[in-house]
């Protein structure tokens, strides 16, 4: 038989084609985390009397009660990868001024990966704090939180958690613990630092590094320095030390470290500048005194295991981390934010709310609340406005400018440049440590107290600046201005979320009890024509949502001139840009995004009122799934159809689709939707628009071919049942 040359290289390349694509696929979906639904429960088992082991299924962490405790595995159960290349100590301390390491064992001479029979070869050191003993318990939330608006969230969080106690001889009444949290059903190892002063002296904590792992390098490359080379793919780490108005957690994190590891010499850079080391601290230190009876709580680490390349998957991984880290930020109230200058435009508003479906109020900036007046007038003006709304069901808010502003040179950060104030964030701003920091924390505390307000937007809070003043009675000087003011800002914080009040801040701080951050925007963007609007707005939903759940973020629609802009900016009269309206409302609605709907009403006439009322009914009727996590389907160029898609494979609604047409020309298309992250195989219950239900075939890679009409300048939706 002889071959015609061209079709054996068709055949093969149409096999390597093949191939490669089937190597891209995500995993059967029986059996894929995300969502086959499957119980994987932690648990913490000791080995031979000498091994701790912690696994779920997904992820796994050892380890060896020998000489001193270590951890000797980190494994990627999802695809059978160790992350962990070497043996370190598990933290360090700083302690008056001397660095003490935590755990670990020492004479591992080859660092590029590690064999348990080496393990009799290796040590301790007896100036390390030493390993005394462990607890097992259950995890729970490390403060407490109460829900009062709707939420996404159905299940709270469970898995184990394992406590190491260490002591040293140069403390003997300080109890070292480290702190590692497994969590079911997750790929999601967290961990952090306690320290007990049990004695009669002050301790000076001057630096923290909860965690260090020598891990897997990414890549190898002969030259190149640490920070440009790639950094290991399969671990996500996050940390609640996260700070800089980026609205990012990457950009936002402060704390996680990459470092070089000079001690591995058989990698292949030649400088020995490969990305190793993992360590979690903070740059400017902690700087505090632990007083005799006090404890310490350090930086929460968490470490997401991966199991791809992709994107999008890897965005609904994080996604599903944070349900379970930050159950709070879930909420998702409907709420309007009202330009006010008299009570009776706040009586207005919450009647608008009221007629329309609305269950919030915020003051928006420019309004006329003042949250820092503690006088009875005051508090007793915006208590009678809070018992309005909240006799009319409305919950109501304000907000509150804390950066961005000088206060006094007493009061202001100082540089430690200068010192003199300026040189912050944002230029000149106050110091929270501050007196008038502290009396602003204060202030805030009893008019939420006294009034009943539900909602704070703070704007512009403390974003990581340090303060060389030595005269602020809330730190010491420049060496714990910056912890202890993070601290401060986490109190408040926390201080509300256990009594239900919702929190709107520009920063990255759902781990310590915030619920939504901006999209990401440019506020000048909102002066543009609503056309470009429009498509602005979409880009941003696409790219805000790789990392956050819908609930997680907001947008921003100005009813009125915001930033500038002509008339073609804005929506009033509202009456006149009817469309232009309810579009801005279905973007962001059909995102599963509360907008920031800036202005002094709603409605101006009867027909934007019915029109309001449609658009919120239509949410409430699908909040479940539009409030599930977004899979992107084509992002905005203005030149085509752009969409997205919700996914819920545990709702009865499986897959809420909206597509849009930015062109003056209708389209008639023929799209393939990826449905696999819905869980559903073989065949699906289509409905367009609520229209009547068809079943339509699903291929082997669980995708639908389906037929969809776009209006021009307009959209469409679609339910998968």
């Amino acid at each position: 038989m002889h071959w015609n040359s061209k079709i054996f290289n068709s055949l093969i390349s149409l096999f390597f084609l093949a191939f490669a694509y089937s190597c891209n696929l995500p995993k059967d979906s029986n059996e894929d985390w995300l969502i086959d639904g499957q119980s994987r429960k932690a648990e913490i088992n000791i080995i031979d009397n000498n091994e701790i082991q912690m696994s779920n299924g997904l992820v796994q962490r050892t380890f060896f009660m020998g000489p001193n405790l270590a951890c000797i595995d980190f494994t990627n159960l999802m695809t059978g990868s160790q992350i962990l290349r070497a043996v370190i100590p598990e933290a360090s301390v700083t302690l008056d001024g001397k660095i003490y390491r935590v755990g670990g064992l020492y004479g591992q001479s080859e660092k590029a990966y590690f064999k348990k029979e080496w393990l009799k070869d290796m040590v301790g050191s007896p100036d390390d704090f030493q390993y005394q003993s462990m607890i097992v318990s259950e995890i729970s939330s490390h403060f407490p939180t109460q829900t009062t608006f709707w939420t996404g969230h159905k299940k709270d969080a469970s898995g184990k958690k394992v406590t190491f106690n260490y002591t040293h001889p140069n403390y003997e009444d300080l109890l070292l613990s480290i702190h590692y949290e497994l969590f079911d059903n997750l790929p999601l190892i967290g961990k952090y630092l306690t320290l007990e002063n049990k004695s009669g002296k002050s301790i000076v904590i001057n630096q923290v590094v909860n965690e260090m792992l020598a891990v897997v390098e990414e890549e190898s490359a002969v030259v190149g320095s640490t920070e440009k080379m790639k950094k290991p793919h399969q671990l996500y780490v996050e940390n609640n030390f996260a700070f800089n108005n980026a609205m990012h957690a990457e950009l936002s994190s402060q704390a996680t470290h990459w470092k070089a590891d000079p001690s591995y010499t058989s990698q292949v850079n030649y400088d020995l500048l490969t990305p190793s080391i993992m360590e979690v601290f903070p740059e400017e230190g902690i700087g505090i005194k632990l007083n005799p009876g006090e404890d310490f709580k350090s930086i929460r680490t968490y470490e997401l295991v991966l199991d791809s390349y992709d994107r999008e998957r890897n965005g609904l991984a994080r996604r599903k981390m944070y349900r379970a880290l930050a159950p709070w930020a879930l909420q998702n109230p409907i709420f309007m934010h009202l330009v006010s200058k008299s009570d009776a435009e706040v009586k207005n508003a919450i009647d608008q709310c009221v007629d329309t479906g609305y269950e919030a109020l915020i003051l928006s900036f420019g309004s006329h609340i003042n949250m820092e007046d503690n006088s009875n007038e005051n508090i007793n003006r915006w208590k009678s406005l809070a018992d309005y709304a909240h006799d009319k069901g409305i919950k109501i808010g304000g907000y509150s400018l804390f950066s961005s502003r000088t206060i006094s040179p007493e009061h202001d950060v100082i540089s430690r440049l200068t010192g003199k104030p300026g040189g912050a964030f944002f230029g000149n701003a106050p110091c929270l440590g501050s007196q008038w920091g502290l009396d602003y924390l204060e202030k805030l505390k009893y008019f939420f107290e006294k009034t009943g307000f539900d909602i704070f937007e703070n704007d512009g809070p403390y974003p990581g600046d340090v303060c060389a003043s030595t005269s602020h009675p809330g730190h010491e000087g420049l060496h714990d201005s910056q912890w202890v003011q993070f601290q401060l800002q986490k109190e408040l914080y926390q201080w509300m979320n256990a009594r239900g009040i919702y929190i709107n801040a520009p920063d990255w701080y759902f781990l310590d009890g915030t619920h939504k951050i901006a999209m990401g925007y440019r506020e000048v963007n909102f002066s543009l024509p609503r056309e470009q609007q429009k498509i602005l707005n979409r880009q941003n939903i696409y790219d805000g949502t790789w990392e956050k759940t819908p609930s997680m973020g907001w947008g921003f629609v100005p009813l009125t001139a915001y930033h500038g802009g002509g008339k073609d900016a804005v929506l009033e009269p509202l009456s006149e840009h009817l469309e232009d309206y309810r579009q801005l409302m279905m973007q962001y609605y059909g995102a599963g995004i509360q907008a920031c709907y800036r202005g002094p009403r709603l409605y101006d006439t009867e027909e934007t009122k019915q029109m309001v009322i449609d658009v919120i009914d239509w949410y409430k009727k699908y909040r479940n799934i539009l409030n599930a996590d977004i899979i992107r389907l084509r992002r905005a160029d203005g030149r085509d159809w752009d969409g997205w898609m919700h996914v819920d494979p545990d709702g009865k609604e499986k897959a809420l689709i909206m597509l849009f047409n930015p062109t003056n020309k209708k389209m008639d298309k023929t799209l393939t939707i990826p449905l696999y992250y819905t869980g559903l195989q073989n065949k699906a219950k289509v409905s367009v628009e609520g229209a009547k239900t068809r079943t339509l075939p699903l291929n082997r890679h669980s995708e639908l071919t389906i037929e969809v009409k776009i209006p021009a300048d307009g959209f469409t939706w679609i339910v998968i049942e």
